[in-house]
């Protein structure tokens, strides 16, 4: 945890978090630091009885039960159909939730599923943000991730404040939805990004020269890119056994790619990039890193 992050200037709240992953432990961690009252639930109970075990905060059987008397429920879970088993239903965080609560989604999701729990959340009373971060796990971790946000302004004030609690950037980008485009935006550019540096690493190898020189040389002008500075060396030493997964870069390119039937926008590179994953999980690379586009490129050893 960032232990430089001011704590003790925050007004304790009581929050709900539901799903404890490799992203949802980190961030709930950072709440329960900050001193305010946090409820776990997960589906795996024991997920959350571990995170209790560390943080000290409460474990419920249901997520409706993790939402009782929470100001704030969270969320960050697997897909839209988790974010509903979550959300709906007699057992689900709204079933709990008091009026003029707020429930916010970090779960990478679709904008269809974002309007639909926001207009779900509108008739008891409620409030929803649609807010997927960027950074992965390590910003989690260390605090550092950016937050896109969809939905109302006042409910965007309220969590904000508890958000940058393990957050470097809390942005509210528009209307319901528009949280969740702007990740799509993110992974279109991280996709692209990605397979670029794969075909010029892969080159450069090829034509012999020092690659590791030529990084540092080049990271000083206009090609340089976080990918670059934080992928670029672990791609020349073909390590991608960490990181953001291909299975969910697949996932969420599915989502961009299912939006863009939707609007009309042309994503070529897109879909090629998409297959080039497709690729890299035949290879055995489904928990590999997504730079691991390198190594559909290999010079033959």
């Amino acid at each position: 945890m960032d232990s430089t992050r001011d704590y003790e200037t925050q007004t304790r709240r009581p929050v709900a978090f539901l799903g404890l992953g490799v992203m949802g432990h980190p961030m709930a961690g950072h709440l329960a630091r900050a001193g305010h009252p946090v409820t776990v639930y997960n589906r795996t109970a024991s997920r959350a009885v571990d995170w209790a075990a560390e943080y000290g905060g409460a474990v419920a059987a249901t997520p409706a039960e993790a939402a009782r008397g929470a100001e704030v429920v969270f969320a960050c879970v697997g897909n839209d159909d988790d974010l509903r088993a979550v959300a709906l239903g007699g057992t689900g965080a709204f079933a709990g939730m008091a009026p003029g609560a707020v429930f916010v989604d970090h779960t990478t999701a679709s904008a269809a599923v974002a309007r639909e729990l926001h207009a779900a959340a509108r008739a008891r009373g409620l409030h929803f943000v649609d807010a997927p971060v960027s950074g992965g796990q390590a910003g989690a971790v260390g605090g550092q991730l950016t937050v896109m946000c969809g939905g109302d302004p006042e409910p965007f004030d309220a969590m904000r404040p508890l958000a940058l609690n393990y957050a470097r950037a809390v942005t509210r980008i528009g209307e319901p939805g528009a949280g969740q485009l702007a990740k799509m935006v993110n992974q279109i550019a991280i996709a692209g990004l990605l397979q670029g540096l794969a075909e010029a690493l892969a080159f450069g190898q090829r034509a012999g020269l020092d690659m590791p020189l030529v990084l540092d040389v080049i990271g000083k002008g206009a090609a340089q890119s976080w990918q670059m500075d934080h992928r670029g060396p672990t791609m020349l030493d073909d390590r991608f056994d960490f990181g953001f997964a291909v299975d969910w870069m697949r996932k969420d390119l599915g989502l961009v790619l299912d939006e863009a039937r939707r609007n009309g926008a042309q994503l070529p590179v897109t879909a090629l990039v998409d297959q080039f994953y497709a690729e890299v999980q035949a290879l055995g690379g489904a928990r590999w890193d997504t730079s691991s586009l390198m190594r559909r490129l290999r010079p033959p050893r």
